[in-house]
C-alpha cells in the first residue's frame, strides 16, 4: 500500500512537492483554502479584463523546462511562452531606456552610455554564468539539512569565485561606473528581498538569469503556470480539496499524523507538508511544544519587502507602454531607507508597472489595457487603509501621466487595491509578506528556517520562507528537495 502524504497549500511550493511526491509513489491530497490553485500566484477575471495576482516576471526558463520534463513533458505541453523585446524599461528622472533582448544591442547600449562598458559587460556576465551553473546545480537543490550537504569539490574549489562573502553593489561597481547601469544591474536582486549591499555577489547569476535567459510571457498570463502544474499533478493521481481550510495538524506521540480541517472529519497520512505560510503554520496549527522556533527568532528574521499592488483595467489604450515598466525617477535610497531601515510609508516611491495586454490582447477588451502596480513598501507596516491606498494611487497614476501623457484616473473602468492585511487575510503571510525571507547571507541555506520540523518527526515545510528562497523558480526547486527529502528518509 502506498504512503500518503498531505500538502497544505497549493502554491508553486506546494504543487512542485505533491507532483514529485505522487511520481514517488506516494498517495497524495492536497489541502488548499481557496478556491483555486496558486497562492500568491492566483488569478481573476472581471469585466473582460484578467489579472495575475501576483508574480509577473518569467525568467530562469531552464528551471521550468527542467520541471516538466522530470514528469516526461514539456512546457508546450502546457503553455506557450513569448520572449518579451524589450525586456522592460525603465524610466529615469528626464529620460527612459528599454533594454534590449538581443545580447549585442545591450552591449552596444552600454557603450553610449559608459565608453568600454561593453566589453565589461562580456567580463561581469562570465563570472555570472558560472554564479549561475554552480548556483543552480550545487546550493539550490540543497535541504539544508547540514553543512556535509556542500562538501563538493567544484563549490570548495570555487568558493570565492562564488563571491558568497562579497556583496553584489561593491561586485558591481568593480565593473561599471554610471549609475544608471549600476542601478539596472542591481535591479534583478531586488527580487531577493534585500538591498544591494546587503546581498550577496552570488546573485549576480540573477544578471545572467536577466540578460543571457531573457524575460518571457506565458500566453494567457502567468496563472498558465498554475494550471499548467495543477494539470501535471492530477495527471500523476494528485487529489486537490479546495475551499477546506486547515485549523491544525494532528500529532501522536511527537509524529505529525494528519490535519482537521474546518467542519470536516479528520484527513490522515504517513507525512504533512506545510507549503502554506511557516510562521502560520508552526504558530496557528501547532501547539507552543511542537514549534521548532521561537517568537524572538521569527521578530529577528530579515523579511523581504511586502508591496502595495493596484489591479487596473481602462477603456483607453496606452500606445507609450510596454509589457514592463520600472519607474526609477526618484532616489532609491531615500525609498529603500523607508523599506530597510526605517519602516515607514514612502513619501516619493519607485514602483512597478505591468501592462500584460500590450504582449497578449486577450488579457484586456480590445479598446482597453490592464495594469498591475506594485510599490514595494515595509513588511509589518500596517495601516493600509482605503485612504493611504488612494493617496498612492493619485501618486503613481500622477507618475505614469507625466511619462505617457494620459490620466488614467480618467478612463477607469476597474480597480483594486491589495496590500500587506489582505496579504494576512488571504495567505496567513508572516507581517504581510510578499516575497518571504530576504535573501542575505545569514538567511542563506543552512541559516533560514528549516525545511524539516526540530520538534515534530514527518511534518516538513516547503516554499519561499525556507530553502532555498522567494521567488517562483525557487519555490518550484523547494518542492522538489522537499518531496526527495521526504522520500529518502521516510518511505519504507
Amino acid at each position: 500500500m502506498s504512503k500518503k502524504a498531505i500538502v497544505i497549500g497549493s502554491g508553486f511550493a506546494g504543487l512542485s512537492a505533491a507532483s514529485f511526491l505522487s511520481k514517488y509513489g506516494w498517495d497524495v491530497d492536497v489541502v488548499e483554502k481557496h478556491d483555486q490553485p496558486g497562492g500568491r500566484c492566483r488569478h481573476f477575471k472581471v469585466d473582460g479584463f484578467t489579472f495575475d495576482m501576483g508574480p509577473s516576471w518569467y525568467w530562469m526558463p531552464d528551471v521550468f523546462e527542467r520541471y516538466f520534463a522530470q514528469f516526461n513533458k514539456k512546457v508546450a505541453d502546457y503553455y506557450k511562452l513569448i520572449r518579451l523585446d524589450p525586456s522592460y524599461r525603465i524610466y529615469w528622472d528626464h529620460d527612459a531606456m528599454d533594454v534590449p533582448a538581443d545580447y549585442e544591442a545591450l552591449k552596444k547600449l552600454f557603450d553610449e552610455l559608459e565608453p568600454g562598458a561593453g566589453e565589461q559587460l562580456d567580463a561581469f556576465m562570465k563570472e555570472a554564468e558560472y554564479k549561475y551553473r554552480v548556483g543552480i546545480n550545487k546550493l539550490v537543490f540543497k535541504p539544508g539539512q547540514s553543512l556535509l550537504e556542500f562538501l563538493d569539490f567544484e563549490l570548495i574549489v570555487g568558493l570565492f569565485k562564488l563571491d558568497v562573502f562579497r556583496d553584489i553593489k561593491s561586485h558591481i561597481s568593480k565593473y561599471f561606473k554610471h549609475p544608471q547601469i549600476r542601478q539596472m544591474m542591481e535591479f534583478p536582486v531586488l527580487f531577493l528581498g534585500a538591498l544591494p549591499e546587503n546581498t550577496p555577489a552570488l546573485y549576480s547569476l540573477m544578471n545572467f538569469a536577466d540578460v543571457k535567459l531573457g524575460t518571457w510571457f506565458p500566453e494567457g498570463g502567468m496563472y498558465k503556470i498554475v494550471e499548467g502544474m495543477h494539470k501535471l499533478a492530477t495527471e500523476t493521481g494528485v487529489k486537490f480539496h479546495f475551499n477546506s481550510n486547515v485549523s491544525s495538524i494532528i500529532i501522536e506521540n511527537g509524529t505529525a499524523k494528519g490535519v482537521t480541517i474546518d467542519g470536516a472529519e479528520p484527513m490522515y497520512a504517513d507525512v504533512v507538508i506545510g507549503a502554506a505560510d511557516y510562521h502560520f503554520i508552526e504558530t496557528k496549527l501547532l501547539e507552543s511544544q511542537y514549534r521548532s522556533y521561537t517568537p524572538a527568532y521569527w521578530e529577528k528574521r530579515v523579511m523581504a519587502p511586502g508591496c502595495l499592488i493596484f489591479y487596473v483595467g481602462t477603456n483607453c489604450k496606452i500606445p507609450s507602454l510596454l509589457h514592463h515598466s520600472l519607474f526609477f525617477d526618484v532616489p532609491f535610497e531615500k525609498h529603500a531607507n523607508e523599506i530597510y531601515s526605517n519602516p515607514s510609508w514612502p513619501k516619493k516611491p519607485l514602483f512597478y508597472l505591468s501592462a500584460t495586454s500590450k504582449t497578449d490582447a486577450s488579457q484586456a477588451p480590445t479598446e482597453g489595457e490592464n495594469l498591475f502596480f506594485l510599490m514595494p513598501i515595509a513588511a509589518g507596516l500596517d495601516g493600509d487603509d482605503e485612504n493611504i491606498r488612494n493617496h498612492y494611487f493619485d501618486i503613481l497614476c500622477k507618475r505614469l501621466e507625466e511619462r505617457t501623457g494620459i490620466d488614467i484616473q480618467k478612463h477607469l473602468v476597474y480597480k483594486r487595491a491589495y496590500c500587506n492585511s489582505d496579504f494576512i487575510a488571504d495567505y496567513n503571510a508572516f507581517k504581510g509578506n510578499a516575497y518571504g525571507l530576504a535573501n542575505t547571507l545569514m538567511q542563506t541555506a543552512i541559516l533560514k528556517p528549516s525545511c524539516k520540523s526540530k520538534k515534530v518527526k514527518n511534518l516538513y515545510y516547503t516554499g519561499q520562507l525556507t530553502v532555498p528562497g522567494p521567488g517562483v523558480p525557487p519555490s518550484l526547486i523547494s518542492g522538489e528537495v522537499v518531496a526527495g527529502l521526504v522520500d529518502r528518509e521516510l518511505k519504507a
